[in-house]
């Protein structure tokens, strides 16, 4: 069952400017009845009024947020290759086509009528192939590109602030200066305290399947892991963060594997691996 979502436009541009994160929240839980592989689209409203669309989400994992999360209990992840975000500048005006579509969009301002619970509604097959023939020939936004995580993970790791610079300005037109700035300045300063005291805590223990190579080789090999992606607007602060082995950091970013609040585990695309090890307090954003 296809999804319409009706994404506000400050919330859109504010997403896209601090790291297009492939990712939806809604306290609707309709937005969990969608299948896996089934496609969300979004559309939103330009800063000139016009209506337009702004994604296909393509579906690739479902999660809960912690209880009392301030953008809904409800998440939906995308497929990083076969989701698409589109260019939003110069687009016509897709009103009428939504208002044709069996949502029943009567308000005579067309976001009026996608509210509250209502910004999400069922779609039929039908009103999919119309959006998809929509999208046929609409660009695509050059700012969704996302950061590669892993390797700006290690460039922070390795306390070398040009290399992260350097990747920044490589991969990643578009991104807002205060976003920006965080990457260049905080983020390369900050982290090596947090990993101390992550190992610190933990032993130098995996949290996911305990492997402990500081007892083993009296070297700590574990590495963290932010549970909110720093290149998808996560912070750099302990309650965003794991102790895990490195085999499991690199399946997490091979697989795009995200984290289930309902019952602390990374979603893998074969299964789902818990927190074993738990002695600080993860927050959601």
């Amino acid at each position: 069952m296809p999804l319409l979502y009706h994404w506000v436009g400050k919330n859109y541009r504010r997403d896209l400017d601090w790291g297009a994160g492939y990712h939806l929240n809604q306290s609707n839980p309709l937005l969990h009845e969608i299948d896996l592989g089934g496609s969300l689209w979004a559309f939103t409203r330009t800063p000139a009024g016009t209506y337009v669309l702004a994604m296909e989400l393509v579906v690739r994992a479902k999660t809960k947020n912690p209880p009392g999360y301030r953008y809904g209990a409800y998440r939906l992840w995308g497929d990083l290759e076969l989701s698409r975000y589109f260019r939003t500048d110069g687009q016509p005006d897709i009103s009428e086509l939504i208002r044709r579509l069996s949502v029943k969009a009567a308000a005579p301002v067309l976001g009026r009528s996608f509210q509250g619970h209502a910004a999400v509604r069922r779609l039929t097959p039908a009103d999919h192939q119309a959006l998809v023939e929509y999208a046929r020939h609409l660009l695509l936004e050059p700012r969704a590109r996302l950061l590669p995580e892993e390797e700006l993970e290690a460039r922070i790791l390795l306390g070398d602030p040009d290399a992260v610079t350097r990747l920044i300005t490589a991969e990643a037109p578009g991104i807002a200066d205060d976003r920006r700035r965080y990457l260049f300045e905080q983020a390369p300063r900050r982290n090596p305290q947090h990993v101390k005291e992550l190992r610190q805590l933990y032993g130098g223990m995996c949290q996911l399947c305990g492997w402990s190579p500081k007892s083993l080789y009296r070297r700590d090999l574990c590495e963290a892991h932010h549970v909110h992606w720093l290149s998808r607007g996560g912070h750099d602060a302990l309650h965003n963060m794991v102790l895990i082995c490195p085999n499991h950091h690199r399946a997490i970013h091979r697989t795009d594997a995200p984290f289930d609040w309902a019952d602390g585990s990374f979603v893998f695309p074969r299964n789902r691996e818990t927190v074993q090890i738990s002695r600080h307090l993860l927050q959601a954003q």
